[in-house]
C-alpha cells in the first residue's frame, strides 16, 4: 500500500508476538525499529519484559529491564509490574520483594517517581502468601495501606488463603468481616477459600454457616463449594451429612462431578465401609460420569481393607483394561494390600514387574513391601531392598526406618534396631515419635529398663514430643522396676505442649 508502519504499530506487533509465547519474533520486530530509525518506548520494552516473563526467561526480562535507560526509557509502573508479576508466577517470590524495595527505596535517585500500585503489591502478597510467609504478608498489607493503596478483592482472597495456609482461621475471618463491614464484595473464591480453611482444621459448623450466609448474600454455591464441604464433613466422619449434602447439591441445580462422588468412595474406603463405596460408584457409573484413577485407588484401597483382595485384583485389571493409567499410588495400595492380607509373594512379583519395567518407584512402594516382609519374618529380603534404595536414588525416610526397627526388635536383634538410630540420623533423617516407641517397646520387653531412660532422654533432646503410646511405655517402665521412686527421678522432663494456633 505504500505504507510504513510506526512505532504504535510495530510495538502492537511486539505485543501480540510476546502473548502468544513468540518473544523471539517480538526482538525481530525490535531489530525492524531500530532499523527504521524509530527509539522503542516503554510500552514496547514492557510488552518484550513480559514476553520474556511468560516464557519463563527471568534472567533476560531483569537484564532487559536494566538496559532499558541505554534507550533512553525509564521504567515506569507497569514495567515493575510486570517483572515483579513474572517472578512471582514462576515461584520466585524473594527476587519480585528485592525488586519491589528497590523500587520503593530507589524513588527518585534517578530523576523519577514510580510508586508501587495494586498489581506490584497484589502479585507480591499472593507469591507470599502461597510460601506460607504470611508475616511478611502482613507488613507488606501495612504498607500498602499507608501509601493510600485500598485493597481490592485480590489481595484480599491471597492474604485470606495464606492465613487459611498456615491455619490461622482467626486472621482470616477478621480480614473476611473487614471486607464485608467496608463494603468490599467478597467473591466466590473469598468464600471458597475460607469455607476450606473452615474445613480443614474441622470447624465444619463454622463452614456449613458461611455457606448459607454466601447463598443469603446473593452467591449460589458452586462445585467446589459443595465438595469442600463434603470432604470436610467425611474428614469428621459425619457420612450421613456428606451424603445428604450431595443430594442437596442437586436439588439446587448444581450437579455432583466426579470429585464430589471419589470424594465419598474414599471416605468410605478408608473407613471400612466397602458397601457405601461401592453403591456411589454404581451410582456413579450409572449418571455417565467417568471415574478417575483416584476413584480406582479409593475403591482399592477399600477391597483391601475389606480382606477383598480378588475383588481388587478383579478392580485393577478393569481399570487398566479401560484404558486408565495406574499412578504410583496406585500400585502402592496394590503392594500395599497384598502385603497387609499376607500376601507378600505376589506383592513381591509386582515388585520385580515393576521394576523390570523401569517404573518410577518411590519410596512409599519401597515401605509398603519391606513392611510386609518384616512382619512375615523375612528380614534378610527386607534389608536387601532396604540397602538397595540408592542405587535407585531413594533415600530411606523415617517411615522406612521406623518399619525396619519393628522388625529387628520384633526378632530380638535390639542392637541392630539401636544402631538404625545412628545411622538414620546420620543420613539426615530424623527420627520421630513412632522410631523412639519402638525401640523403648522392644528394650523394655527385654528388661532393659537404663535403655529406655536413655531413649527418653535422647528424645527430650531431639524435641521429639511423647504422645499416649510414649506414657504407656513409661507406666509399664515404672510398674516393671524395683525401684519406683529411683526411675522416676532418672526420667526426664519434657517440656509443656505448646498450644497451636489453629482454631
Amino acid at each position: 500500500m505504500g505504507l510504513l508502519p510506526d512505532l504504535f504499530t510495530l510495538s502492537i506487533l511486539i505485543n501480540c508476538f510476546c502473548n502468544v509465547g513468540r518473544v523471539c519474533d517480538g526482538f525481530v520486530v525490535l531489530g525492524e525499529i531500530l532499523r527504521w530509525g524509530f527509539s522503542p518506548d516503554v510500552v514496547t520494552l514492557t510488552s518484550l519484559i513480559k514476553g520474556l516473563c511468560l516464557e519463563n526467561r527471568g534472567t533476560e526480562a531483569t537484564r532487559l529491564f536494566k538496559k532499558m535507560v541505554v534507550f533512553g526509557v525509564r521504567p515506569d509502573v507497569t514495567t515493575y509490574g510486570t517483572l515483579i508479576t513474572g517472578f512471582c508466577r514462576t515461584g520466585n517470590t524473594s527476587i519480585a520483594l528485592r525488586i519491589h524495595e528497590e523500587m520503593v527505596n530507589r524513588n527518585g535517585e534517578r530523576g523519577f517517581i514510580c510508586k508501587p500500585n495494586i498489581v506490584c503489591y497484589s502479585s507480591i502478597i499472593d507469591g507470599l502468601c502461597k510460601d506460607g510467609l504470611v508475616d511478611r504478608v502482613k507488613e507488606l498489607f501495612i504498607e500498602m495501606k499507608s501509601r493510600g493503596i485500598k485493597p481490592d478483592v485480590v489481595v484480599c482472597n491471597s492474604l485470606i488463603y495464606g492465613w487459611c495456609f498456615v491455619g490461622n482461621l482467626e486472621e482470616a475471618k477478621g480480614l473476611f468481616i473487614e471486607m464485608v463491614d467496608q463494603g468490599l464484595q467478597p467473591n466466590l473464591l473469598t468464600y471458597n477459600t475460607m469455607i476450606s480453611g473452615f474445613c480443614k482444621e474441622g470447624n465444619i459448623e463454622e463452614a456449613n454457616g458461611l455457606l448459607e450466609f454466601m447463598i443469603q448474600r446473593g452467591f449460589q454455591p458452586n462445585t467446589f463449594s459443595y465438595n469442600t464441604l463434603m470432604d470436610g464433613y467425611c474428614l469428621l466422619r459425619r457420612f450421613v451429612d456428606a451424603r445428604e449434602l450431595r443430594i442437596f447439591m442437586e436439588s439446587k441445580g448444581c450437579m455432583p462431578d466426579v470429585v464430589s462422588y471419589t470424594t465419598l468412595i474414599n471416605a468410605y474406603g478408608k473407613n471400612r465401609k466397602l458397601e457405601n463405596a461401592m453403591s456411589m460408584y454404581k451410582e456413579m457409573v450409572s449418571k455417565g460420569i467417568r471415574p478417575t484413577v483416584y476413584t480406582y485407588n479409593g475403591l482399592l484401597t477399600s477391597l483391601f481393607l475389606s480382606n477383598k483382595v480378588g475383588a481388587a485384583q478383579k478392580l485393577f485389571d478393569e481399570m487398566k483394561l479401560s484404558n486408565f493409567a495406574p499412578n504410583s499410588f496406585t500400585y502402592n495400595i496394590l503392594i500395599d494390600g497384598l502385603c497387609k492380607n499376607g500376601r507378600v509373594l505376589e506383592a513381591a512379583k509386582w515388585f520385580r514387574a515393576l521394576e523390570y519395567y523401569e517404573f518410577k518407584i518411590d519410596i512409599e512402594i519401597f515401605n509398603s513391601l519391606i513392611d510386609g516382609l518384616c512382619k512375615k519374618g523375612m528380614l534378610e529380603i527386607a534389608l536387601e531392598l532396604f540397602h538397595k534404595l540408592p542405587k535407585k536414588g531413594l533415600m530411606p525416610d523415617v517411615v522406612t526406618y521406623s518399619i525396619l526397627t519393628h522388625g529387628f526388635c520384633k526378632k530380638g536383634k535390639l542392637q541392630n534396631a539401636y544402631d538404625l538410630l545412628s545411622d538414620m540420623e546420620k543420613n539426615g533423617c530424623a527420627p520421630n515419635v513412632v522410631t523412639f516407641n519402638t525401640l523403648m517397646r522392644g528394650f523394655l520387653q527385654n528388661n532393659e529398663a537404663a535403655k529406655v531412660v536413655e531413649l527418653l532422654h535422647k528424645m527430650k533432646d531431639r524435641i521429639v514430643m511423647p504422645d499416649e503410646s510414649t506414657f504407656s511405655i513409661v507406666v509399664d517402665l515404672l510398674l516393671k522396676h524395683e525401684n519406683y521412686h529411683e526411675c522416676l527421678e532418672l526420667l526426664p522432663s519434657f517440656p509443656p505442649v505448646q498450644k497451636s494456633t489453629r482454631s
